[in-house]
């Protein structure tokens, strides 16, 4: 592989197998970035890997469980192995029980810790394991949080409250990071994702809802609308950007 040059990046994104994660490497891939697709499930993976490949950028995939703190450092080590740099991480991967509705009263303390596991957990593992490369690339943290973590969601309360724990999260660590050059934001997106399909399957109302509040009256595309978000806030064009959540949601949640 030809030496990566002072002008492109290497990210890690976890969860971009599909949906906003898959969207955000492409757009990724657009700038020729080099993007390593962080996930449990090799085959879907590397498909993604090849799609950046075909758009210009490099993909790379690395085996990772992020809700394993072990495996969520082992993938950072081996990137810094092979690339012996780190631009950027994206923290996209959520339970898989995110869309679910459930009233509390349901919700065992075992799904309740996977929210906390794939969230927050594994957060604390990337960051931790990723900190001196960013530090020494002048780098930067982006999570995608969720509007339920502004203004929270009826039988979602789970996934609501990882989501609110992240922005709080975002915005400490851009100020206890924010000395040594490291930036940490947070989008909060509105985009058309399996997941996104499942849960209107889940609850047919909610498509209805989505849309009604949303002034652009559609839902973004991963890669397009949210993609590009998350690439601004990885490259030096937001180089004094740090601590915020950007609203990529079409207008839709008030609460900002």
């Amino acid at each position: 592989m030809t030496p990566l040059d002072g002008t492109t990046k290497t990210v890690v994104i976890t969860g971009a197998t599909g949906g906003v994660g898959r969207g955000i490497a492409l757009a990724c891939a657009d700038a020729g970035w080099q993007v390593w697709i962080a996930a449990r499930r090799e085959k879907e993976g590397r498909e993604v890997a090849a799609e950046v490949d075909r758009r210009g950028g490099r993909g790379r995939f690395v085996a990772c469980d992020v809700g394993d703190a072990d495996s969520a450092a082992g993938a950072i080590a081996t990137v810094l192995e092979a690339d012996e740099r780190l631009d950027g991480i994206v923290h996209n991967a959520t339970s898989g029980l995110s869309p679910v509705p459930v009233s509390l009263a349901e919700v065992s303390l075992a799904d309740f810790q996977d929210h906390v596991n794939v969230a927050l957990r594994a957060l604390h593992s990337l960051a931790r394991a990723s900190f001196e490369a960013l530090k020494a690339s002048q780098g930067s943290l982006l999570l995608m949080t969720s509007e339920a973590g502004f203004e929270g969601k009826a039988k979602l309360s789970p996934y609501a409250g990882v989501k609110g724990a992240q922005r709080g999260f975002a915005r400490a660590l851009a100020r206890e990071w924010g000395r040594d050059g490291v930036r940490v934001n947070s989008i909060a997106p509105l985009a058309s994702t399996p997941a996104m399909e499942r849960a209107f399957v889940m609850d047919p109302a909610m498509a209805d809802r989505v849309l009604r509040r949303n002034p652009l009256r559609r839902l973004g595309d991963s890669t397009e609308d949210i993609g590009r978000a998350a690439r601004f806030l990885l490259s030096d064009d937001a180089r004094y950007v740090t601590g915020h959540t950007l609203m990529v949601d079409g207008g839709s949640c008030p609460a900002v």
